[in-house]
Formats: structure tokens, sequence, C-alpha cells
């Protein structure tokens, strides 16, 4: 594996912070120095270490990282809901701390899921209910309301109490009622979390249409890289309380891409011949051959096909390919098939954050505990 450099970060890396923002246009959320530290003395905890980030119109942004490494202490230094000791945080211009009031007119927030909503009140009771301590008024925001129950295929609910919606259900109206007035950014913890995979089709498709037609700025924190690689355009990875990575999604794989190859090979015929005379004919790759492949290359788990074997293996340089076929010729191997294998967000992920719990442990912990 390729080692980690400290800090990945695209060409349009401001001097300070990572952004997407063009010299023409202002960011709407923009971050500075952000830093928050629990407790005193040696008891003392860096949550989050000199954040800063510029982030455009219309982004969507995915904010990563291990349990503990700072994300939800950010996420809520940024909204106020934590009060930082340093930095400073803008949403559309207003400073969120030395006017709130501006700040969170041009703010929603999903933070805990389908339990930041009123199960007593109908679907669309709660709309109009987080509309109106927004400072509109619900019957001007009634169309928008009606678009949202649409996209979120929520319209023939929106007469029932949310008590009595499914889990993915409620998931969407906490949704809903995050985008229930107009804002310029939208923060969303886990948006994902309990949806069927139609509710979740739903969800990106609905993420990606505010961003790209109605120009707002989503921040997305999910544990599920699936939707983080689809969605996002720009990923932020912490580790430790500091931004160890922020650039496009494309640009972080394209940085760890390795020479990796998923490699299917047979026995020769003369090598089955051999070893049907001999009482063998069990795997096609005997253990002194999985072991010499072990010793010279970085080779996943073999998995038998029959009378074939597939492994992946990953290669210092393209070059490498060559020494692992003559590799596999001297074991009596014949090449079936060789396909290139690109890397994705979760590898990149592990690789940043030094593996520090993998993603589907994160996942089942439900979220990070700073």
């Amino acid at each position: 594996m390729t080692t980690a450099p400290e800090r990945v970060s695209g060409e349009r890396e401001a001097a300070a912070g990572g952004g997407d923002v063009s010299a023409d246009t202002d960011p709407a959320l923009s971050v500075r120095g952000l830093s928050k530290t629990f407790g005193d003395g040696d008891e003392a905890v860096r949550a989050v270490d000199d954040v800063s980030l510029d982030v455009g119109p219309g982004t969507v942004v995915g904010v990563l990282g291990p349990n503990g490494a700072g994300k939800t202490t950010l996420i809520k230094s940024i909204l106020g809901l934590v009060v930082a000791d340093e930095g400073d945080v803008r949403v559309a211009g207003a400073d969120m701390y030395d006017d709130q009031r501006s700040a969170y007119a041009r703010v929603g927030a999903m933070l805990e899921g389908a339990r930041n909503v009123y199960w007593r009140l109908t679907v669309r009771e709660n709309l109009e209910y987080f509309a109106a301590i927004g400072g509109e008024s619900p019957p001007a925001v009634r169309d928008r309301h009606d678009a949202l129950l649409d996209q979120l295929s929520l319209t023939e609910k929106a007469d029932t109490p949310v008590n009595d919606l499914s889990r993915g259900q409620k998931q969407k109206v906490s949704l809903a009622c995050a985008l229930a007035r107009n804002v310029d950014v939208a923060f969303l913890d886990e948006p994902t979390l309990g949806l069927d995979v139609e509710s979740s089709v739903d969800l990106r498709r609905e993420i990606r249409r505010l961003a790209d037609q109605e120009r707002m700025t989503i921040v997305l924190s999910s544990h599920d890289m699936d939707v983080v690689q689809e969605v996002c355009d720009r990923v932020v990875i912490m580790r430790d309380g500091e931004v160890v990575a922020d650039d496009a999604v494309s640009d972080l794989v394209d940085v760890f891409r390795m020479f990796a190859y998923r490699v299917v090979v047979q026995r020769s015929d003369d090598a089955t011949g051999a070893a049907e005379t001999a009482g063998g004919g069990a795997d096609p790759i005997d253990d002194d051959a999985r072991e010499r492949l072990r010793e010279t290359y970085e080779v996943g788990a073999f998995e038998r096909r029959g009378d074939r074997v597939a492994f992946e293996v990953t290669l210092g340089d393209p070059e490498g390919l060559y020494d692992l076929m003559d590799a596999l010729r001297a074991a009596d191997l014949v090449v079936q098939t060789v396909e290139s294998v690109d890397p994705d967000l979760e590898e990149v992920f592990l690789e940043l954050t030094n593996g520090e719990g993998s993603v589907a442990a994160a996942r089942a912990d439900g979220g990070d505990s700073q």
C-alpha cells in the first residue's frame, strides 16, 4: 500500500483551507481556524484542531472520519451548537457567532435523524412548524412543501401522524423538515441511515436536485461510502481533529490509484495430469505456490472457482505484472483473465485514517463520539 500523505488537497485549495470557490464567487460556507478542546490539563481532548474550509454554492460535501475524529464536533461548532474556542464561521455571509439569528435563517440541519421531528404531528404539520420557527409563513412555502413531499414520495402520507410511518418514511420526513424553508446551506447527518434501497435512491436523487437546480450547499456526514461517492462533489476527511484530505472524490481516488489486478488462474495441462496421477486434483494452487506469491506480492484472499482460483494482487509498478506472469508460469499455472481493479472511496478513507476503525464497524456503531 502507498503511504498516505499528511494532507491531500487539490490545486484549488486556498491558503486558509481547501475549497471549491472560484475567485468571483463568494462561499456559501466559510470556516476559518476553528478549534475546540474539551477538558483541561492532561485530560484535555482537542476535538477540532484549526480547521479551515470554503464551500461554494450548489456543492455537496461529505465529511468523513473514524469514530472520535471530530466530525460531529466540527459540524456542531459550525452551527453554533457547540461554542468553538477559536475561529470564525460565516454562512451566506452571516457571522454564525456575532449574528446568529441571520445565520440560522440561512441554515437547515438534520442532526438526529427521525428524532428531530414531532411524531404526534402529521407530516405536513411538521413541515409547517419548522418553516414557521425559521421565520417563513407556512402558506408562503406551501408549494415548496408540496414539491418536497412529491420528491420524497410522501404525498400520500402528508396528513398521517409521523408516529404511524415506517422508519424510512420518518427519516425522509426529517430531511423534508430540514429543507422546509429556503436555506442556503443544509447539514445532513447520516441521512440514509435505516432507509430501504428505494428510499435511499429517492433521497440521493433529491440531494443532487437541490444542489444542481436550487444551488443549495449541502454538508453530509455519513458512514455509507457508496452514498458519499455517488452524491458528493467533494470530500473532507478528518483524523484526530484535523483535516487530512479535502478534495473532489475523483481526485482523491486518483491519488491512491495503484496497480492492482484481479487474476484468475488454472493449472496447466501438464500440472493437472501430474496431480491426477499422484491422486491429487484438488486445489489448482498448492500451498507452496500460495506462500511464494504472498512473500513476493501483496496478495488478497484466494477464491476457489471449480478448477480455477481468483485472487487480487497489488504491484509496485506496471512492470511488476510481467514478473507476476513469470511467477505464475513457474508455478505451472495458466492465466485465464487479468482485470485492473480501481480503488474506491472506502480504500482512500482507510488509507488516510491509518485504518482506524473500519467503515463497517463505524457504521455499526452508529456514528462519531465527538
